[in-house]
C-alpha cells in the first residue's frame, strides 16, 4: 500500500511536470481506486494490490509516453518486478515520520493524505452512479504532487489540508445528486431489526447500486434482503424500499461483524470498506465486490456495462435456507435526508424559538472497539429531553435502537443517513442558520464526533473548512496529529478531546 500511494505521487508529479492542465481519465479512476484500496479495511488481498501497483507503473509510462517525457522520476531500474521486491521497496517509503521533515509537516502530509483517501471513496461512489466533477477531480493531481515534492512547505499543506475539505464538501454533493436522482430522496422509515422466515443475504458497506442490482436480481425468488453496518440507510429511499423482499436490518456496527455473521444464517455481500478476516465458519457464506476485498473470498466484478452477477450469492443463500420461522426485533428510525428534515424546518424554528427545542447535538461518527467508545451512548441517555439528537454513520449503532421520543411531532433522534450524507447534516445546518439569521457557529448546535478511518478525516476537514468550531472529538485524537498542528487547530477550529458525557453537556449548554 505504502508503494502504491508513492506511485501515485510519483504519476500525479509527472502531470504536474506535462502541465498544470494535464488530466486524463484512466489517471484519474487509477488515483480514486488506488486512494480507496489503501482505506481501512478495504483490501486485504495481496494479489490485487499487486495488480494495482503493476498498473500504477503502466499509467506512469502512458503519461511519460503521450507527453514526451524522458527522464522518469520512477527510472526502471528502481520499480519492483515481483511481489517481495515490492514489500522491500514498500517499507522505504511510507510517509513515516523521518529525522529529515518536521513534525509538523510530517503531520500536515499525513491529514491531507488521509483526507484525500477518504474523498476518494466518495468520489468513486458517485463515478459508479455516473457522477463527476472537474474539481475533485483535478485536486487529486495537486495533493498528490505536493506529497511528492518533500519541500512543500507547512503554510502550503494547511492551505491544501483546507482545500481538501472545501473539495470534499463538493465531493459529498455530487454522490448525494447521485443518489437521490437515481433512487429518490430518502423518507423517515422504521426499520425492523427482526427476521423474515426464508434464504437470507445481508449486504454490508455504502454502495447503494451494488444493492440495487441485488435486489432487482432476487426480485420473486423467496431470498429477503437485509442490510448491514452503515447500509442501513438505504431503507429510506423510495427506489430501494419499493422492493418487498427488502425486509429489515441485521446487525450493528463494523467491529462486530465476525460475531454478527457467524450466527447469521445467509450469505452476506460486502460492498466497500469494513470488511474484517471471515471466521472459518462462515468464510464460504462471504462475498466482496468493488474494491473491497478479502484473500480466497469470491469476489464479484463488473462487466463493462457496470452490471453485476449476483448469482453465487444467490445460490448460497438459497442452500443455506435462512431463517426457519419469523422472528421479532426492535426497530431502527431512518432516512432523515435533508429533504425530509427541510420539509419541518419552519416547524423546528417555531419550536426553537418557542423554547420546545433548547439545543441540537450532532451526534455521529465512526464506531470501533474501544471501550471508551461508551461515551456516546451514555452521552446520547444524559442529552436533555428537551434537545434533538442528529446522527449519522456507524456510529449511530451505539445508541439508535433507543426510545428517545419526541418533541410535538419531531423525532428526537434524526438519522441523517451514512457518513457522506454528512453534506446532508451540513445543508440543515446551514438552512437553520438561514432561518435564524445568523452563522452556524451562533446555533444552539453543537458537534461530538467519534472518528476511526480515513473519511472521518475528510468530512472532519469539510467542517473545518467551513469554519465550524468548537467541534469535540473522540475516543482518542488521531495519533497522526501532531502537538503543533493540534494546537493550531485548537487556535482557529477550537477543536477538543471529548472529556465525560456530563462535563461536555455542561459545558456545552452552560
Amino acid at each position: 500500500m505504502d508503494l502504491l500511494i508513492y506511485n501515485l505521487e510519483a504519476i500525479a508529479a509527472t502531470c504536474k511536470k506535462a502541465g498544470e492542465e494535464y488530466r486524463d481519465p484512466e489517471v484519474t479512476k487509477t488515483f480514486q481506486e488506488g486512494l480507496f484500496s489503501t482505506i481501512t479495511n478495504v483490501d486485504f488481498d495481496e494479489d490485487r494490490l499487486e495488480s494495482l501497483v503493476r498498473n500504477s507503473y503502466s499509467v506512469l509510462e502512458k503519461v511519460e509516453r503521450e507527453r514526451g517525457i524522458q527522464e522518469s522520476l520512477l527510472p526502471v531500474a528502481e520499480r519492483p518486478s515481483d511481489r517481495a521486491g515490492m514489500f522491500l521497496k514498500g517499507a522505504t517509503v511510507g510517509l513515516k515520520p523521518s529525522a529529515d521533515i518536521p513534525e509538523d509537516i510530517s503531520s500536515l502530509r499525513e491529514i491531507l493524505l488521509h483526507g484525500m483517501k477518504g474523498m476518494a471513496a466518495y468520489a468513486d461512489h458517485a463515478s459508479i452512479l455516473g457522477k463527476h466533477d472537474d474539481t475533485v477531480d483535478s485536486f487529486f493531481y495537486k495533493g498528490l504532487a505536493a506529497l511528492w515534492d518533500i519541500s512543500s512547505s507547512s503554510e502550503t499543506l494547511f492551505g491544501l489540508v483546507l482545500e481538501c475539505g472545501t473539495v470534499n464538501l463538493q465531493c459529498m454533493k455530487i454522490l448525494d445528486a447521485g443518489h437521490t436522482e437515481r433512487f429518490g430522496h430518502p423518507v423517515p422509515v422504521k426499520v425492523s431489526c427482526g427476521a423474515k422466515k426464508g434464504p437470507a443475504i445481508a449486504v454490508s458497506g455504502h454502495d447503494l447500486d451494488d444493492l440495487h442490482q441485488l435486489l432487482e436480481q432476487t426480485a420473486g425468488k423467496g431470498i429477503n434482503i437485509y442490510t448491514h453496518g452503515e447500509m442501513l440507510p438505504a431503507h429510506g429511499y423510495p427506489e430501494l424500499k419499493k422492493y418487498p423482499h427488502f425486509v429489515g436490518h441485521y446487525g450493528t456496527a463494523w467491529q462486530n461483524q465476525q460475531r454478527e455473521f457467524d450466527l447469521f444464517p445467509g450469505a452476506v455481500l460486502m460492498t466497500t470498506n469494513c470488511i474484517q478476516k471471515p471466521r472459518e465458519s462462515y468464510a464460504k457464506n462471504i462475498f466482496t465486490t468493488g474494491l473491497v476485498a478479502y484473500p480466497d473470498t469470491v469476489h464479484i466484478t463488473a462487466g463493462k456495462d457496470g452490471k453485476k452477477d449476483f448469482s453465487q450469492v444467490i445460490e448460497q443463500a438459497i442452500a443455506l435456507g435462512g431463517y426457519p420461522e419469523d422472528l421479532p426485533g426492535k426497530e431502527m428510525f431512518t432516512g432523515c435526508g435533508h429533504n425530509a428534515v427541510l420539509s419541518l424546518a419552519g416547524k423546528v424554528v417555531e419550536l426553537v424559538k418557542a423554547g420546545k427545542i433548547r439545543h441540537f447535538f450532532l451526534l455521529g461518527g465512526c464506531d470501533g472497539a474501544k471501550p471508551g467508545r461508551n461515551y456516546y451512548t451514555e452521552f446520547s441517555q444524559k442529552v436533555p429531553s428537551d434537545s434533538i439528537i442528529i446522527t449519522l454513520a456507524c456510529g449511530k449503532f451505539r445508541f439508535n435502537t433507543l426510545d428517545f421520543g419526541e418533541i410535538e411531532g419531531i423525532p428526537r433522534l434524526l438519522d441523517c443517513g451514512q457518513c457522506n450524507d454528512s453534506y446532508s447534516a451540513i445543508l440543515v445546518a446551514s438552512a437553520l442558520a438561514e432561518a435564524f439569521q445568523c452563522t452556524v457557529n451562533d446555533l444552539p448546535l453543537s458537534l461530538v464526533l467519534s472518528w476511526y478511518e480515513q473519511k472521518a478525516v475528510a468530512i472532519l476537514l469539510t467542517l473545518f473548512s467551513l469554519g465550524i468550531r468548537n467541534i469535540r472529538i473522540g475516543p482518542t485524537l488521531p495519533a497522526f496529529v501532531s502537538p503543533g498542528v493540534l494546537k493550531v487547530l485548537a487556535e482557529k477550529f477550537s477543536i477538543q478531546p471529548i472529556t465525560t458525557p456530563d462535563e461536555d453537556i455542561a459545558a456545552i449548554l452552560g
